[in-house]
């Protein structure tokens, strides 16, 4: 069944020793796409090469709130320049780290609050990073409308209450692997409680590696124990998580129509 991974840093120096092995394998696995993600303006130019590399590569374009102190005149100019690409199909990596705090609070939300206009001038949807700033992340999103053309809440964190609020302004939930986790009770309740038909799965790699695998690295193919994970959870034949967890990535980020089987 195809797979599409709508989330992974293949650009990142974890991958430098078997890059293309890593992409090998992810194409063995079935996976149809894969949505590599920037983070800083380094790892932007380096995802647009892998996606002018491989046909089935794709890139969201963005500064991570850890890096929000590089978001300039420059950096905007760059990616409202790149996003034109024909494979750039997101802005993100965007959003609020108030775990971390890497960059001061007031520089990430102005970092955030540019980036979702710019998406929306380019009519993009936004990939959306949320970490302990659940309140405010939403207050923003409300406040930009940026549910207009789509988004997705990479790596969901938050209840399942937060999850029908994400959906109701037209952002998917996105799932990574820590859904294979025992402890992840509050995912395992919003995967439960979530559609099928709002969710799409991830890896975050080389971040989050899923059961068996845990303590490695993660890389692309082990989506497919995400989509088994929440298979498990709903009930579901794995067939169903995958094509449509498929059918959803490529609707939200304007695959092209051969990405998911059709003509």
């Amino acid at each position: 069944m195809p797979l599409i991974d709508s989330h992974a840093h293949l650009d990142l120096p974890e991958f430098d020793p078997d890059r293309d092995a890593v992409i090998e394998r992810a194409r063995a696995a079935g996976l149809v796409a894969i949505i590599t993600i920037g983070i800083g303006l380094k790892e932007c130019r380096q995802a647009l090469h892998l996606a002018q590399l491989f046909p089935f590569i794709y890139v969201a374009l963005g500064i991570h709130p850890h890096n929000a102190r590089q978001l300039d005149r420059h950096a905007l100019d760059f990616i409202e320049k790149n996003a034109r690409h024909d494979k750039v199909v997101a802005i993100g990596e965007i959003g609020l780290d108030f775990y971390r705090n890497r960059a001061p609070r007031e520089e990430q939300i102005k970092s955030f609050r540019s980036q979702l206009q710019l998406a929306q001038a380019l009519k993009l949807p936004v990939v959306i990073h949320d970490r302990e700033a659940h309140r405010e992340t939403m207050q923003m999103l409300q406040e930009e409308r940026s549910g207009e053309y789509g988004g997705v809440l990479h790596c969901f964190s938050g209840d399942t209450a937060m999850a029908r609020t994400c959906i109701d302004l037209g952002f998917f939930i996105s799932i990574p692997g820590t859904v294979t986790f025992k402890n992840a009770t509050r995912l395992h309740e919003v995967v439960r409680a979530v559609p099928l038909e709002h969710l799409l799965i991830e890896t975050d790699c080389p971040f989050l590696t899923p059961v068996p695998f845990r303590g490695k690295r993660n890389e692309p193919s082990y989506v497919r124990y995400v989509a088994a994970a929440i298979a498990a959870l709903k009930n579901i034949p794995f067939e169903t998580v995958a094509s449509t967890t498929t059918a959803n990535a490529v609707r939200l980020f304007g695959l092209p129509c051969r990405v998911s089987g059709k003509t």
